[in-house]
């Protein structure tokens, strides 16, 4: 089944507001077996609206609209279906009661703009009546249109809950099984990656996007093969293409899916019993907010310390004033010395360390933006690398902060027998 995505509002055409409504109903129906022909950003226009309808019920299978049912004035969804599909507006009495219901409690007044949410088009049928979310549901020239509220929160529930189970029992062997995977991959050109993926030759049913998310690659495989048809099972010959690609790209891929770089380090630290602590220079807390972002890290992630100023690398870390002055702040020897200094300080098992310049300025010949020493040790072993970032200041702190984490990442990998 092919679908048309509508998403209508004045706040989304001007920028005010991003639209995440389209994006996250095209995701969840792509992954529903699903094909979206087109998808619509527009205004509070009823000529506008009307004629979008018209055209998208012309040309797919169903259409979800978002947008424009609230109960002000500037909210003109169902007026506009209403005229484009001459089904004029009649009350869902369900809903009113619901409404009326409501307002004598809180208020107890019977009158209220919000009744404007119980006037639904001819043969529309309410999506809930409980919940207190706007939402229908319209066949029209046997074609299922979804009526769903622009408030986020509120159109992912419906979509979920509502909008996915109708669209199973309609046409249910018309959609399509889709096998699909995401591999998150650091360290590797998008260029490599794409002639290491050439080579495996894969079957053309396998459709590979590309997708530079910095500083990582995403890579996606997709196959989709029609509902109900007998003797076709996708599974072994997809599973057959994404074990080609995890063996042709080998640690390259840190993750799959919802994987991030922090959560992949978190559950190999996790599954070791090891405890990990940072020294940040450049990187500003970046690697200590990254691990923190996971829920559960305090089991693994004991802290950190961002010693940006010399006197805060000296005072909290150990590093000598004779070493600074020796070979500046940005040097292997010094990268070493803070991380000797965390790991003496918290009793990590492994702690890493940065120091580099992230710039615009700072630069020198010798010393150019970009500069990054990355440092790691264990209780008996360091090892420090010299690495050379481009990109903006931004940028180069958070290659700077993944790179950091992938390290310990193949550490913990090597250490596994991985």
């Amino acid at each position: 089944m092919q679908g048309e995505i509508i998403a209508i509002g004045n706040e989304l055409i001007s920028g005010r507001i991003v639209n995440t409504t389209s994006g996250f109903a095209a995701q969840h129906l792509f992954a529903a077996g699903y094909e979206i022909y087109a998808m619509h950003t527009i205004g509070d226009s009823p000529a506008l609206i009307g004629e979008a309808l018209k055209r998208a019920i012309s040309r797919v299978d169903f259409v979800l609209v978002t947008g424009g049912l609230g109960s002000t004035d500037d909210d003109l969804t169902t007026e506009a279906v209403a005229e484009a599909l001459d089904r004029p507006t009649i009350p869902n009495l369900a809903l009113l009661s619901e409404i009326r219901n409501h307002l004598d409690a809180i208020s107890g007044s019977p009158m209220n703009p919000l009744e404007k949410l119980a006037w639904l088009p001819q043969g529309a049928e309410a999506l809930t009546v409980q919940s207190r979310m706007s939402g229908y549901q319209l066949i029209h020239d046997n074609k299922p249109i979804f009526f769903l509220p622009g408030v986020p929160s509120q159109m992912q529930t419906l979509l979920l809950e509502q909008v996915l189970p109708r669209l199973a029992l309609w046409n249910h062997d018309r959609h399509l099984v889709t096998c699909q995977r995401l591999y998150k991959i650091f360290g590797m050109s998008e260029a490599e990656i794409n002639q290491r993926v050439v080579e495996l030759a894969l079957d053309q049913n396998i459709h590979i996007g590309y997708y530079p998310v910095f500083p990582e690659v995403h890579l996606s495989l997709t196959m989709r093969t029609p509902a109900g048809k007998s003797g076709d099972n996708p599974v072994p010959l997809f599973e057959a293409a994404c074990t080609a690609i995890e063996k042709s790209l080998g640690d390259a891929i840190y993750g799959s899916d919802q994987d991030s770089m922090a959560s992949v380090i978190g559950h190999l630290l996790n599954g070791a019993n090891l405890r990990l602590a940072v020294a940040e220079s450049c990187t500003g807390g970046m690697i200590a907010q990254l691990l923190t972002s996971i829920s559960g890290s305090s089991r693994y992630f004991l802290g950190g310390v961002i010693a940006y100023a010399n006197s805060m690398k000296t005072a909290c870390l150990d590093v000598s004033e004779h070493l600074l002055a020796t070979h500046g702040a940005v040097s292997r020897e010094v990268a070493e010395a803070m991380v000797i200094g965390v790991r003496d300080r918290s009793h990590a098992d492994v702690t890493i360390a940065v120091t580099g310049i992230a710039g615009p300025d700072g630069g020198t010949i010798a010393k150019p933006v970009g500069t990054v020493y990355i440092s790691m040790a264990t209780k008996n072993n360091i090892q420090t690398k010299l690495f050379l970032f481009t990109g903006n200041r931004q940028q180069i702190q958070e290659i700077a902060a993944k790179t950091a984490l992938d390290l310990v990442r193949k550490y913990l990998l090597q250490r596994n027998g991985n």
